[in-house]
């Protein structure tokens, strides 16, 4: 199977009177997994739709390989989709809904095969060739889906929420077996989900979309640890966005919130800001005062095994803190008078 990068420049999209799309600039290296991460309508399944050449037909430039594909019509741009539904066949067996397509492209019989075999035993199901789809499980379902996509060998994989219908531990199985297929492949694949933690553990980059337009690219932890904006700070992960100002004082920089408490700030600062994003694990619950500490009050505690989560009130918001849990370790019960100790090495200033 051919790797093929993907490059859209200037992409519109509407239907009717809405705007869907706003200008989409996007590329993606070949055999990259590139996840679509966004709220429902976002745009990020319209966008992946584009690329398929479903729907409208968008404004500006989708190259696949090279190649201009907005005119093309779906079954000649050499793109595989697997949808949320699966979209199986309920008449055919398994090996028939994954030789489908090579069945509809004339390839003689004896080549389709040798062929579905070797596509049913990538996804470790060759042993259930005969069944009939309704005879399989969802994460079984998923797979058929996905063997009958790659069979045909296409440029691109494009996935559509594929995981959302199978149960929490089993969408964790297959998205491993997901990123397994695509690296042994070498597919440039494009996966659409509004799940973080999915987006988070498969893809080398990703695109947040939101209201249509891409709010920030980069990989997992890049997006993490420097969001561009609040919306990219609130949507990957939880963030304590505390508002305020920066202030500067020599060649130091302090960030004072709207209670007037000060946090020192570190490294490479904004001269102007309005907000400081603090993650939960960078912030210290504490009975006493210390460096860059906020006085607070606890409002609320969770146990969550390993994790201990507390709301804290303090520097005018509500702050969210996670205290590693051990045998032994105390806590701090609702209503305690506390300090909680800002790691602002990690802090972001937006």
């Amino acid at each position: 199977m051919e790797r093929a990068g993907i490059k859209i420049e200037d992409v519109h999209l509407s239907f009717g009177e809405t705007k869907v799309l706003k200008g989409v600039n996007l590329e993606i290296k070949p055999g990259e997994f590139f996840a679509f991460l966004g709220p429902s309508g976002s745009g990020k399944s319209t966008l992946l739709r584009a690329i398929a050449g479903f729907g409208p037909t968008p404004q500006g430039s989708i190259r696949i390989g090279g190649r201009d594909v907005v005119k093309l019509s779906p079954w000649t741009r050499n793109v595989g989709m697997v949808f949320q539904s699966y979209a199986l066949w309920p008449h055919m067996s398994v090996r028939e809904n994954v030789g489908f397509g090579l069945k509809e492209r004339k390839m003689p019989a004896r080549q389709i095969r040798p062929k579905v075999d070797a596509a049913l035993e990538l996804v470790g199901l060759q042993r259930l060739a005969e069944r009939m789809p309704n005879q399989l499980s969802g994460g079984q379902q998923q797979r058929i889906a996905l063997a009958r996509t790659i069979v045909v060998e296409p440029e691109v994989l494009l996935l559509d929420e594929p995981l959302s219908n199978l149960d929490a531990s089993l969408r964790v199985q297959m998205r491993r077996e997901l990123l397994r297929l695509q690296r042994q492949l070498g597919l440039t694949t494009i996966f659409v989900t509004h799940d973080q933690e999915e987006a988070n553990t498969t893809s080398d980059r990703m695109a947040v979309l939101d209201g249509g337009v891409i709010q920030q690219i980069g990989t997992p932890q890049e997006l993490y640890d420097q969001p561009a904006n609040l919306f990219v700070a609130r949507f990957l992960g939880t963030a304590n966005i505390l508002k305020g100002r920066v202030e500067s004082y020599g060649d130091q920089a302090r960030f004072v919130t709207a209670t007037g408490d000060s946090l020192s700030l570190s490294g490479s600062t904004p001269s102007e800001g309005g907000n400081i994003v603090l993650r939960p694990q960078n912030i210290q619950i504490s009975r006493e005062a210390g460096r860059n500490a906020l006085p607070g009050k606890v409002l609320h505690k969770e146990f969550l095994g390993s994790q201990i989560r507390y709301l804290v009130e303090a520097g005018g918001t509500e702050i969210v803190v996670d205290q590693s849990h051990s045998s032994g370790v105390d806590w701090y019960e609702v209503g305690a008078d506390v300090h909680l100790l800002a790691n602002t090495d990690n802090a972001v200033v937006l």
